[in-house]
């Protein structure tokens, strides 16, 4: 779709996020909490189903309504398409948890990092694993929350870009292995993972091509070390290119993933260096992206 429309929206990004009166993924949020509160199934497979027909109808519904907006010119569609991207949410985030971090108020840090990256306990993380864990959440939501709805509108304009953002917004609300959503969110899940094969790759490739070359080796050893098919691929490739050691622990202490077992422990000052790595990774997946050679119908020329 319009290289152009994909560049307004980047540029757009700077602004903020609109009022969550007018915000599609504020209003995606409350689709899917009211969808929610419909369940009444007891059964797995009974759950599964619901869950299943209310993700459908949703992105049905979404795909519909952006479908309005593939007609109007780019401009319109640029602003379209910015309230479905989180650049600048997710960079001043990861900034507003480094700042806790320099001026040695480590809760304020723990805080920040559950109010706007992660979903994880954060309380008795230590001032090395919320820099980490600041940074895996850059890295993957570089991925999930820019990326992937660039592509998605470069390859099927605000349409896909709409349902993409849908899918991801349902995987965060619905996809956990939890007794009311094991089997209800299933389909979420499922969805957002085959929505970001694509993205948390080409997001994986670019930073490495940002750091020049580093890291190679940690991603391709490393990507399959959490028990995601795509957020590994981000993550380690950031770990590797920074040369710090990432990793993840449950409710017990014990290790879910480690990334990078020989990179040293991060410090705060990591983040800024993330933060540049995500912006030089964001420009080379943009340039991509805009060269990208879409194929379009030529009407026939009049003889």
């Amino acid at each position: 779709m319009s290289r152009r429309a994909l560049l307004l929206a980047l540029t757009l990004d700077v602004l903020g996020e609109p009022p969550a009166a007018l915000h599609p993924v504020v209003w995606m949020g409350r689709f899917l909490k009211r969808a929610r509160r419909t369940w009444t199934a007891t059964t797995p497979r009974g759950q599964l189903e619901e869950g299943a027909r209310s993700w459908l109808g949703g992105a049905l519904l979404t795909g519909a309504v952006a479908t309005l907006g593939n007609a109007l010119p780019w401009p319109l569609q640029g602003a379209l398409l910015k309230p479905l991207l989180a650049r600048k949410a997710l960079f001043d985030a990861a900034q507003q948890v480094q700042r806790a971090l320099q001026g040695g108020d480590l809760p304020e840090a723990r805080r920040l990092l559950a109010w706007h990256l992660v979903s994880r306990e954060t309380s008795g993380l230590t001032a090395s694993e919320v820099a980490g864990a600041c940074i895996e959440s850059l890295a993957e939501n570089l991925s999930d929350s820019v990326v992937a709805p660039l592509l998605a509108y470069r390859v099927g304009g605000l349409p896909l870009a709409a349902v993409y953002r849908y899918a991801n917004t349902a995987d965060a609300m619905w996809g956990y292995r939890t007794p009311d959503l094991e089997d209800a969110g299933k389909a979420a899940a499922r969805a957002d993972d085959l929505l970001n094969l694509l993205p948390a790759r080409l997001t994986a490739l670019c930073a490495l091509a940002a750091a020049g070359g580093r890291g190679w080796r940690v991603w391709a050893a490393d990507r399959r070390a959490p028990l995601s098919p795509n957020a590994g691929h981000p993550m380690s490739a950031f770990a590797g290119a920074l040369g710090l050691r990432l990793d993840k622990r449950d409710a017990a202490g014990q290790p879910l993933y480690v990334l990078n077992g020989a990179g040293r422990p991060p410090h705060h000052s990591d983040i800024a260096r993330a933060l540049v790595l995500a912006r030089g990774s964001l420009m080379l997946a943009t340039a991509a992206l805009l060269l990208w050679p879409l194929h379009q119908r030529r009407r026939p020329v009049a003889r």
